[in-house]
């Protein structure tokens, strides 16, 4: 197949969306408002793509981030994604990001340490904000100093973030429920 495919996909979170190409995964759609508000982000940022069946290899990586969503412990790290467009930098990220298990946490600061730089924190950060493969890359699961909970650009930004977090069983901090006021902090997993 030449250029790049798209399609929707159903899960506890709501419609998300996977662009691919021929080298792999170029992009993963957290849910929007609806599915339609995620079809046209798609359209937006990748105005080439076409949307139709996924190849057999998409399908795979689909029921596995379905399942992941949905609260299985599913390892996600083998599923081909195209990061042509990333510098080497957040490809370095993404790769630490990528190793993070659900239900763990690493800090920006550790994650900036184990790519090379500890002072690097903030640059981890922006590069997690750019990331186009969210749950392959699982950049919920990175998180400010101290385990506090820091912005998340998908839509509903931290909630969306602390849900993901939720479904993953990571621990939460003892200050206040779930779905109440947002908690101060998630506390990372020991490694």
């Amino acid at each position: 197949m030449t250029g790049q495919g798209f399609c929707l996909f159903d899960t506890a979170v709501g419609a998300c969306a996977v662009v691919w190409g021929a080298r792999g995964i170029v992009a993963v759609q957290l849910p929007e408002a609806d599915a339609a508000r995620t079809r046209a982000r798609i359209a937006r940022r990748y105005p080439g793509a076409v949307e139709h069946e996924p190849p057999a290899a998409v399908a795979e990586a689909i029921h596995a981030m379905t399942a992941l969503i949905a609260g299985e412990r599913r390892d996600l790290s083998a599923i081909p994604v195209d990061l042509d467009a990333a510098s080497d930098f957040q490809r370095a990220v993404y790769a630490v990001a990528r190793a993070i298990p659900p239900g763990e946490t690493m800090t920006y600061g550790e994650i900036a340490s184990q790519v090379g730089d500890a002072s690097a924190a903030r640059a981890v950060g922006e590069a997690m904000g750019r990331n186009p493969v969210p749950i392959i890359v699982p950049c919920h699961r990175v998180l400010g100093a101290g385990g506090k909970l820091t912005g998340f650009s998908a839509n509903g930004g931290v909630a969306t973030k602390l849900k993901l977090l939720e479904i993953e069983g990571a621990a939460i901090g003892d200050e206040a429920p779930l779905f109440g006021d947002l908690p101060r902090a998630v506390k990372p997993a020991r490694r």
